[in-house]
């Protein structure tokens, strides 16, 4: 019996990066162990974007400096890349249509490398556009030799699924009903019984690869924010490079964690809006 012809998949990790840290980094290494192991995954590419400026979560520092330190984070990896679209949008983007950005993205650079063989760059697509073919890719993403896009994530975000205003219904079926998750869990989190308990998440229950993180490591990017702004070292936390960027630009000081602190975060002040 000939072997299976494995599932190629792309990870995709939404988030602020405020800073980025080892543990993100690891997350794409765990994730791609899990699948891998499975037997039916080839994990070929992992994408970090980080979320614009219009997000406007407390203490949130620029987006350029975010993506460059993600983009210094991930130099020397084979396989992860980091994208800016999101962080460049003038208005803040759900994440469902940023994974739908994407996944029409990796689509048709695919079509591209099918037609010519080498693999061409591919115009960026407005906003807007993306809901038009947002139709078409459905019927894409059911192809046997189209590649997989799945959300990764922590078990937090999984958790915010239930915090009024910030998630749209639909955009959680979206996401975990046609992508998929890969979330990695953490030693404060029962990420199972939440799904267990969620008749949207339980529904869609195969779709979600759940990632047990045996050498637990719960340093956050707000940990580090505390201790940077303290002035106490964070060396081996994050990338060295990192460091050494964060200390060049002077990032992270008590002014700075208070940007947004009398703002209301996005989403919420955009689904509030609509149920009003």
């Amino acid at each position: 019996m000939a072997p299976q012809e494995k599932t190629k998949v792309v990870l995709l990790a939404c988030g602020s990066f405020n800073p980025i840290t080892n543990m993100h980094l690891r997350m794409f290494e765990l994730a791609r162990d899990h699948l891998e192991d499975t037997g039916r995954y080839q994990v070929v590419r992992g994408i970090i974007s980080p979320v614009g400026d219009a997000y406007k979560k407390k203490g949130l520092i620029e987006a350029c400096h975010r993506v460059e330190m993600a983009r210094i984070s991930t130099e020397n990896s084979s396989w992860i890349t980091v994208d800016d679209w999101e962080s460049q949008q003038a208005e803040w983007v759900e994440t469902a249509k940023v994974v739908r950005h994407h996944y029409t993205e990796l689509i048709s650079a695919e079509k591209n490398h099918e037609e010519v063989d080498t693999v061409k760059p591919v115009k960026r697509r407005r906003l807007e556009e993306i809901e038009d073919v947002c139709q078409s890719s459905s019927a894409d993403h059911n192809r046997s030799d189209a590649p997989e896009l799945k959300l990764l994530c922590g078990a937090d975000l999984v958790v915010s699924f239930n915090r009024p205003n910030l998630w749209k219904p639909e955009d959680i079926v979206e996401i975990v009903g046609h992508y998929g998750l890969v979330c990695i869990t953490r030693s404060n989190s029962d990420a199972e019984k939440f799904i267990y308990e969620s008749d949207v998440l339980h529904k869609y229950r195969k779709n979600i690869h759940l990632v047990k993180e045996w050498v637990t490591n719960d340093v956050s990017a707000t940990h580090i924010r505390r201790a940077l702004r303290r002035g106490q070292s964070v060396r081996y936390l994050l990338p060295d490079r990192v460091v050494d960027y964060i200390q060049d630009q002077r990032l992270y000081s008590a002014e700075s964690e208070e940007k947004n602190t009398d703002v209301i975060l996005a989403p919420l002040q955009r689904y509030t809006k609509n149920t009003d």
